[in-house]
């Protein structure tokens, strides 16, 4: 159930991490705008969380990090609740009361929007649960959520390759 539950959270989360918000900032400010993006987002998985070593205190070198993720996430982690709930046909109830269970501003709307698309429960042991009073995810979960995540990458490809069409068409006229 745990190894099934981190799965689809993972999924879910890395839609946002990897592929949607870094088309994203490609769209809206080239490679430049990626490449930032991920830097942000490799940083924060790096340097973002807070710790002792060698008996120092390192969390100050990490939180610039965790707020630039977190800034440069916001819209795309949205963004990606939404191409999730478009690719089901459906818009998941209670999602913004879910997405808030988590510590962290953006991960939950990926997340949560998949626990209440499927109707399973997703948990971190003792941080969070998400559709708490869902049930354990199957097999058969797993490959809905394949589907989901496979299905909210073409919308967002096609969006993508849409607008910068557009944007190219402009600027040749």
């Amino acid at each position: 159930r745990e190894v099934r539950e981190s799965a689809i959270e993972s999924l879910a989360e890395n839609l946002n991490d990897s592929f949607v918000a870094p088309v994203f900032w490609f769209v809206l400010f080239g490679l430049p705008g990626a490449a930032v993006y991920r830097f942000a987002n490799t940083a924060d998985a790096m340097w973002g969380y807070r710790g002792e070593r060698g008996g120092r205190d390192w969390t100050w070198f990490g939180k610039w990090t965790a707020r630039a993720d977190d800034v440069l996430s916001w819209l795309p982690a949205r963004l990606t609740a939404l191409l999730l709930a478009l690719a089901a046909w459906r818009w998941p109830d209670g999602l913004a009361r879910e997405a808030h269970r988590t510590p962290s501003p953006n991960s939950g709307w990926p997340m949560g929007a998949m626990a209440l698309l499927l109707g399973v429960r997703l948990a971190k042991p003792g941080v969070y649960a998400l559709n708490a009073e869902g049930r354990a995810p199957s097999a058969d979960d797993m490959q809905r959520t394949a589907q989901l995540g496979g299905r909210a990458v073409l919308a967002w490809a096609l969006c993508a390759s849409l607008v910068i069409v557009a944007a190219v068409g402009v600027r040749w006229e």
